[in-house]
């Protein structure tokens, strides 16, 4: 079981963000209606202040996006449409998946570079490349040779301060190099750049500019990360990226803790992971918490990791949510039931205050589009059955603050079908900060 637990969780990242690609050539209703607003804060530059010629362009993140689609231009253009492509741009893509962009300025643009600007522009992309935002106003882009360019991924760096943060299972993210086929994660007990010789504790690769450890990470001192990019040779391209750290002591880890699958690991809307901690139901609590959740996981795979993952930890209490993957794999409600029970066991045989979260609506067609995966037809009988004996036990009823009237995940709560967005993780949060004075008491009672 182990192994094919493993293989689960490898694949989960792979599917996650390969779901890109599956919305894209799986077409959804969708509103073309403009509803976000224009991206605001572009990179300027001026010709007293210019960028390189492999510059790093960004803007504000809107979490509605699925994608961006970028245009430049060789002059400044007069009135461009703000809803419509413009056939003067001389590149344009909708390859962009956060708000920042390494562009490949030589490709399309060398004869300029260092002799006359550029201007750029950007809108928001939702579902099927449909776009949900104007574009921006241009920004110009002046270069100058001579100026040290964008030569290695700029890492996102895991907050574990904030609310949220701390995942017992980390994601490495990171700003790609334009032109890189694939990225090395190497993750170290000490800092390498203060050691040569010191040899990686893991080495993972991954085809996206981001990668889910499908390992544990915790001890009483940091951790150190850093990623290279690679040809489609396999060879380095550029530079080492900077070296950054985190720190899962268990000794320090609040006392309250949560375990589950992706639901409660994070991430959603298609191309946002857990390290967007705008899509993580615990940066919305009222309090810490340790996040013991691995995304691919079913209720079977928490039982089996629950010694190994939350005993080190020991939280006084523990929050779970699990099983959704089970059900809709076709596990047999009365299975998922018998492992929530054994979770809850083993909590309160090892002195930790259990307390279950009932389980969210999902929406089977979303699900197929977003990850060619099927649903198993008695999903509803089978989620009830879950959450009706979940409500028997200390419990808060999660699944219910998301309005659901027709008994599936609305699209605009859950894009994917299966992770709510910050719209339905902010309710989620809610509830539980609602209940917690009451059940909190109800758990220290058991």
């Amino acid at each position: 079981m182990k192994t094919h637990a493993k293989s689960i969780r490898l694949c989960f990242s792979l599917c996650f963000l390969l779901a890109v690609n599956l919305f894209f050539s799986h077409p959804l209703p969708a509103d073309a209606s403009l509803n976000e607003p224009a991206p605001e804060h572009l990179t300027w530059s001026s010709p007293e202040s210019p960028l390189s010629f492999s510059p790093l362009l960004e803007w504000d993140r809107n979490t509605q996006a699925v994608a961006y689609e970028i245009e430049f231009f060789d002059h400044a253009p007069e009135n461009l449409p703000h809803n419509e492509i413009s056939e003067d741009a001389i590149f344009r893509t909708t390859q962009v998946y956060t708000n920042a962009y390494n562009p490949p300025l030589a490709s399309f643009a060398g004869e300029l570079l260092g002799v006359s600007p550029l201007y750029w522009r950007v809108r928001a992309l939702g579902m099927n490349t449909v776009p949900i935002s104007p574009f921006s106003d241009t920004a110009p882009l002046f270069t100058a040779a001579g100026l040290p360019g964008m030569t290695a991924p700029i890492l996102e760096p895991i907050d574990t301060h904030a609310y949220g943060g701390r995942l017992l299972y980390p994601v490495y993210s990171w700003t790609p190099i334009n032109g890189a086929a694939s990225f090395e994660t190497d993750l170290f007990a000490a800092d390498p750049e203060e050691n040569e010789d010191l040899q990686p504790l893991a080495v993972l690769y991954t085809n996206f500019s981001e990668i889910y450890d499908p390992y544990p990470r915790y001890a009483d001192t940091p951790f150190y990360w850093r990623v290279r990019a690679l040809d489609s040779a396999g060879q380095q391209m550029g530079q080492w990226s900077s070296v950054a750290s985190f720190t899962n002591a268990p000794a320090k880890a609040p006392e309250i803790a949560v375990f589950g699958d992706s639901i409660s690991h994070g991430g959603g809307h298609i191309s946002y992971g857990p390290e967007d901690l705008e899509f993580s139901w615990l940066h919305y609590l009222d309090f810490p918490t340790m996040n013991l959740s691995q995304s691919g996981d079913t209720s079977e795979m928490m039982v089996q990791r629950f010694e190994a993952d939350v005993l080190p930890f020991h939280p006084h209490y523990l929050l779970i949510m699990g099983g959704s993957n089970s059900l809709r794999a076709g596990v047999p409600a009365e299975d998922v039931i018998h492992d929530l029970e054994s979770i809850r066991q083993k909590c309160l045989e090892n002195s930790i205050k259990p307390i279950l979260l009932t389980l969210p609506p999902i929406n089977p067609d979303n699900i197929q589009r977003a990850f060619d995966e099927p649903t198993a037809e008695d999903w509803p009988t089978a989620f009830a059955q879950v959450n009706e004996y979940i409500l028997t036990r200390v419990s808060i009823d999660t699944g219910a603050a998301i309005p659901a009237p027709d008994g599936l995940l609305p699209t605009e709560y859950g894009l994917d079908g299966l992770h709510p967005d910050p719209s339905g993780k902010v309710l989620m949060a809610r509830a539980v900060n609602a209940a917690w004075p009451e059940i909190s008491q109800a758990a220290d009672q058991q």
